[in-house]
């Protein structure tokens, strides 16, 4: 901590001042943390109890969906307290642990997306070779480069913010600790640490994001000499990919690609990337994989003590 740091606590603004708002969003979060948690732990729980954790697309989905409860459980049980909360407060220690966590999960989450496109490509333009390729040691040296990664992007992030002197004012405008909040309360030019933000966040997600672009192009235009079938399905499978991933990084590349500045829409786009992608990832990759669908349905035969219905 820096010398000239007087700062002992953060005060969170939060979502909105107003007590009727904040009641509304206490109840509507309180159910989405529920179904993130019921949601992603089904999906953990049927693939690691299925023959499905021997394929590596839902290995990955496995770990995305763990990704998707550490990301989340370190920001919105936070917003949901604060919201009954008279004075949002977080110490000074809690905000710099939140931000380096917040990062590392969604650093890690960023790089298992980039290896399911990966899994996609190799499955659809290099069938012949995708038992190879695939193997399950590559498969968890990835999630190792994954988790390694996350923590160089999170620890990165953690540097910048830790050694910046905060003299006052302590609000934060915001509903959790983040880079570019804090560097509108520190007590010094922040211009050349906000473009190192860009460059570890900014320019590290856009290029995830046009690398997993191509990567699904070169998806679609080899699945155009498919049979009917086989395009349908292999189409299926890459459109939840997609989805997915817009849902994610659309938000993310919005608040840290641009200059170190904030604006009130900020939290509004926070929310997709903390809340609502990690609560329909599950739906997303359930619905229409029918696969997904028949391991749910073994595991809950399994928990009610039922013989399956064949």
């Amino acid at each position: 901590m820096d010398s000239r740091n007087n700062v002992t606590e953060f005060i969170l603004l939060g979502l909105s001042q107003k007590q009727e708002i904040e009641a509304l969003c206490f109840l509507l979060f309180l159910i989405c943390y529920m179904a993130i948690l019921i949601g992603n732990l089904v999906v953990m729980v049927s693939i690691t109890c299925s023959y499905l954790i021997k394929q590596p697309m839902y290995f990955f989905l496995s770990y995305l969906s763990l990704s998707d409860l550490c990301y989340t459980s370190t920001v919105t049980p936070k917003l949901i307290i604060d919201l009954l909360a008279k004075k949002k407060t977080i110490s000074y220690n809690g905000c710099m642990t939140q931000l380096f966590t917040m990062h590392f999960f969604g650093g890690i989450e960023v790089f298992i997306l980039t290896g399911m496109a990966f899994d996609r490509y190799v499955a659809i333009c290099k069938p012949l070779h995708y038992t190879v390729i695939m193997s399950k040691h590559r498969c968890e040296a990835m999630i190792a480069a994954s988790c390694a990664g996350g923590f160089l992007h999170s620890f990165g992030q953690f540097l910048l913010a830790v050694f910046l002197p905060y003299c006052g004012p302590n609000e934060i405008d915001h509903y959790f600790c983040d880079v570019y909040p804090l560097l509108e309360l520190a007590c010094m030019d922040t211009r050349r640490i906000g473009l190192l933000v860009i460059a570890n966040s900014g320019v590290m997600g856009l290029a995830t994001f046009v690398v997993l672009l191509i990567s699904y192009a070169v998806i679609l235009y080899t699945v155009r000499s498919y049979s009917a079938e086989n395009r349908r399905k292999a189409l299926s499978t890459c459109s939840s990919h997609v989805t997915v991933v817009v849902l994610f990084f659309a938000p993310l590349l919005f608040i840290y690609i641009r200059p170190a500045t904030t604006f009130p829409e900020d939290k509004i786009f926070a929310l997709f990337y903390t809340i609502l992608a990690p609560m329909l990832n599950p739906l997303i990759y359930t619905l229409r994989n029918t696969e997904m669908k028949n391991a749910i349905k073994k595991l809950w035969y399994r928990i009610i003590g039922r013989k399956e219905i064949t």
